[in-house]
This record gives structure tokens, C-alpha cells and sequence, in this order.
């Protein structure tokens, strides 16, 4: 597993796929390692099992950077995982009276278990906090644009008129029920997992469920019925989780990217607080470096191409599909990997660790960038009105269809305005206008008793908008109801 950590050790692809504040890189790896076999030593101490001060002395040296790991790695080929060494290492490193207390009565899959659950409880309140940004800011699109009509698409072609402000609730409120998923993850299904060699802790005696007990008080755990070595439904559990809000947040950008095409143009994305920052930065250096012609002004601009410079390519959106698209195959991984043979796997158990590592690292990346990307949503309002109208009234035909059905009947109504929407196309006509001005169907309309206003009182967008408000309205209520991530 490369390290994923720190601005300058993300590697190439780091600012597309590792951004934001979830760490999931070695060193998260190794300390949430520490982390656990220092509450053990703790727990242990507590239980009576250790001398009294082993547990502060083992987690006073339990600290990521009193270790290698690369020589972990090495030493791992061994044994088929890192933590027999790290074991052994952290033992070398903690006083005599505390050596007692490193790792009695675990197994190394109770580490990497737990640590995993660890790792996976703190990514999980980073995406939150960043979730309920990005629905923040979509919460306040839906609100702002309650009233901005457009077209509605339906199998990519133009529909019924919609507003921008249901689009952006059906945004928040999947973002907002992803928040839920993963909520619920973390408070019933990340538990600490100890188990000892085989799932008995022999090794403690009567005092192993007490241990047990204490191990994850002291991580702030949950503490399972049974020690779920074998049993991997948590770990699917928590990469459904994560396939969620990826799904959410596939979906919002695949949205924006259709949105945003050329001859579309109905939203954009803003250069975002990264981008400012970067401009910032560039410009402070530039003042400091002062002028010279080898080296090019700035950085690239966001959204700019190395051929095209006219090109705003959004890349925000780009970038949360990017990390989403890679999520199914990491969780399929997950899913095929609960197949462990009787009570210890041989090699589904170790195929689990990168594609978790993976999963958190880019639903992280992908729910930062979300956040970036609706907070700076640009949003034209006069360009939807100039789609909706370019389309000459025919995104309201069942509207007008609907009407007439009343006089017509169901059947006739509907041969009506279909032979009219047909002549419309073919003429490059207003639907009102072929309704109206063509004879046939003018004597028909006519006959009926339907009146010119009648049909433009049909054709008015706003007027076929069925529970749009309310939807939204709704949508809203239950974000607010929600309220702000907590523990």
C-alpha cells in the first residue's frame, strides 16, 4: 500500500484521487495498528493482567514515526502480514516492565481487523463533515432555485420542464440519506474484532470477554457478540456504505457534466477555493521570484486543455467519476472475499486490505471534491429559459394532451397532439402555432370548444409543474431535520 499522506506525498495522481482529509495511506495504517495494541495494553492493565503503568508506557511509544514501514513490509513477506514484526518491534521499544502487555492474547487479525475499524471510523467522519458541506450547498441550490425552470431529460432527450431547484433536491437528498448509511455503519457495525488464534482467547483465560470488553471501550468501538474473524458481513457493510455515497456523488457529477456540454451550458463550475488559494500562491511566489522568461507565468488554470486553450472542461465533476467508477469493482472485491474458510482465511482475509484502503481513500477524494463542486455551482437561469423555449412547446404536449383528453377523450386527444407535434418538427414550427393555424386540427379544437387561451394556458411551463414546490419543500424539512454530522 503506498502512502497516501501529506500534500507533497500523494503521489502523481494524488490531487484527483487522494484529496481531501481522509488518510488511508500507510502511516494511517500503521498508526491505527498502534493505536490498537496500545488500548490492548490498556485494556490489559485495567483487567488486572499487566503491571500497573504498562498501558500509558506502551502507548507513549505506540507513535507511527518510532517505526519503518518498509522494513515492516519486508519483515510482512515473512509472515504473510505486518504485525508479528511490529510486534516485535514495538516490544524492543517499550520499557521491560511493559513487555508483558504488547499483543498477549491477540492474534494478528485482531490488529489489522480493528485497525481497519479504526481507520474506517475516522475516514468516515471526514466524509461526513465534507457530505454535509456539499449538502449544504445543495440545500441552498434547491432553495435559490426553486422557480428556475428548465427542460426535464428523460433517456437524454428533452422531456417535461423540471426546476433547477428539484434537480438539487434530488442531489441533497441523496446526499443526504448516504450520510445516514454511513452513521448507522458507524455506530452499530465497526466493532472491534478480538479473538485470540482461533476465536476462543484461550490465551486469557475466564478474562477474555472482559478484555474484549475494555479493548473497545478504549477505542470507542462497538463490542460484537462473537469475535468476526470469519464472519465478514461488517466489512461489507462498510464498503456498501461507501459504494453509496459514491453513487450519490456519481450521480451529481455525471449530471453537471451533461449539464454543463457546450451546446447545453445550463450550469458551470466555479474555480472553487482550491483554485483561488492556488492562484494566490502562484502570485505570491511570482512577486517573490520576480520575472523570468524560462518559466511560464502560473499553473495551469483549472478546467483548462494542454492542446485547447478555449476549453473549460469540468473537472471537478471529472474527477468525483474518476474516484466513483473505480468503487463497484473494489466493493465486489469485498464481496467475494466473505467466502473464508473455517477460522482463518487463506488469502480472502488479506485481500481485503487495499481494496478497503482504495474505497476510503477515493469516496474521500470524491466527497471532497463534491463539496468544492456544488458550493461554486454556477447556474444560468436565462440559458435554461433559452433551451426550454428553443424547444417551441413540445416538452408540453401531455400537458395539452391532458386538456384535450377531457373533450376528446383519452385516445383522440392524444392522435391530436401527436400528429401536431409530428408537423411541428417536420415544419420547424411552435407547437401552438401547427395547433392553431392548421385547419384540420383548428376545426377539431374548435368543434370541441377549446379556445386559443385555453391552449396557451397549456403551453405556460410554469403551469405544468405538478408537486414540484412541494417536493422540494420536503426535501429540505428532512435535511434540516437531519442536522450536522455527529459521532
Amino acid at each position: 500500500m503506498p502512502d497516501q499522506e501529506g500534500p507533497n506525498a500523494r503521489g502523481l495522481f494524488g490531487g484527483v484521487f487522494a484529496r481531501g482529509g481522509v488518510e488511508a495511506g500507510d502511516t494511517a495504517w500503521l498508526q491505527a495498528m498502534l493505536d490498537t495494541e496500545a488500548a490492548l495494553a490498556r485494556a490489559l492493565e485495567r483487567a488486572g493482567l499487566a503491571p500497573a503503568g504498562a498501558g500509558e508506557a506502551v502507548t507513549a511509544t505506540a507513535r507511527a514515526e518510532n517505526f519503518e514501514p518498509n522494513e515492516l513490509g519486508e519483515l510482512a513477506a515473512l509472515t504473510g502480514n505486518p504485525v508479528p514484526g511490529l510486534a516485535r518491534a514495538l516490544a524492543r521499544r517499550v520499557p521491560q516492565t511493559a513487555v508483558s502487555a504488547v499483543h498477549r492474547g491477540a492474534t494478528s487479525q485482531d490488529i489489522i481487523d480493528t485497525a481497519a475499524m479504526l481507520l474506517a471510523k475516522r475516514a468516515i467522519d471526514v466524509i461526513r463533515a465534507d457530505l454535509a458541506r456539499a449538502a449544504g450547498a445543495a440545500a441552498g441550490l434547491a432553495e435559490a432555485h426553486r422557480a428556475s425552470i428548465m427542460i426535464g431529460r428523460t433517456l437524454l432527450q428533452q422531456a417535461v420542464p423540471v426546476t433547477f431547484g428539484l434537480v438539487a433536491a434530488g442531489w441533497l437528498t441523496s446526499l443526504d440519506e448516504a450520510r445516514e448509511g454511513l452513521a448507522a455503519v458507524r455506530s452499530r457495525r465497526l466493532a472491534v474484532q478480538f479473538g485470540g488464534a482461533a476465536g476462543t482467547l484461550a490465551s486469557l483465560g475466564e478474562a477474555g470477554p472482559r478484555v474484549a470488553a475494555l479493548l473497545a471501550e478504549e477505542l470507542g468501538l462497538a463490542l460484537p457478540v462473537l469475535p468476526w474473524h470469519t464472519d465478514r458481513l461488517r466489512m461489507v457493510d462498510l464498503g456498501a456504505a461507501l459504494a453509496r455515497v459514491a453513487a450519490a456523488l456519481g450521480k451529481i457529477a455525471r449530471d453537471v457534466t451533461l449539464l454543463a456540454q457546450s451546446e447545453i451550458g445550463e450550469v458551470s463550475e466555479g474555480a472553487g477555493a482550491r483554485g483561488a488559494e492556488q492562484r494566490g500562491a502562484e502570485q505570491r511566489g511570482a512577486d517573490q521570484r520576480g520575472p523570468d522568461p524560462q518559466v511560464p507565468a502560473a499553473s495551469p488554470r483549472r478546467g483548462g486543455s494542454s492542446a485547447m486553450p478555449h476549453k473549460s472542461n469540468p473537472v471537478a465533476s471529472i474527477a468525483i467519476l474518476g474516484c466513483t467508477r473505480q468503487v463497484p469493482g473494489l466493493l465486489a472485491t469485498l464481496a467475494v472475499a466473505t467466502e473464508q474458510e473455517l477460522q482463518r482465511a487463506a488469502g480472502a482475509w488479506h485481500a481485503e486490505w487495499e481494496p478497503l484502503t482504495a474505497l476510503l481513500r477515493l469516496t474521500g477524494s470524491a466527497v471532497s471534491w463534491a463539496a468544492e463542486l456544488l458550493s461554486g455551482l454556477v447556474v444560468d437561469t436565462s440559458r435554461m429559459a433559452a433551451n426550454l423555449a428553443a424547444t417551441k412547446g413540445l416538452p408540453l404536449a401531455e400537458h395539452v394532451a391532458s386538456m384535450l383528453a377531457g373533450v376528446l377523450g383519452g385516445a383522440q386527444a392524444h392522435d391530436l397532439v401527436a400528429e401536431a407535434g409530428a408537423r411541428a418538427v417536420s415544419a420547424g414550427l411552435p407547437l401552438r402555432d401547427v395547433l392553431l393555424a392548421v385547419p384540420k386540427l383548428e376545426e377539431r379544437l374548435s368543434a370541441a370548444g377549446i379556445t386559443a387561451e385555453q391552449i396557451d394556458a397549456a403551453l405556460e411551463p410554469s403551469g405544468y409543474l405538478g408537486a414540484t414546490d412541494a417536493f422540494i419543500t420536503a426535501a429540505l424539512d428532512a435535511h434540516q431535520s437531519l442536522g450536522a454530522p455527529n459521532g
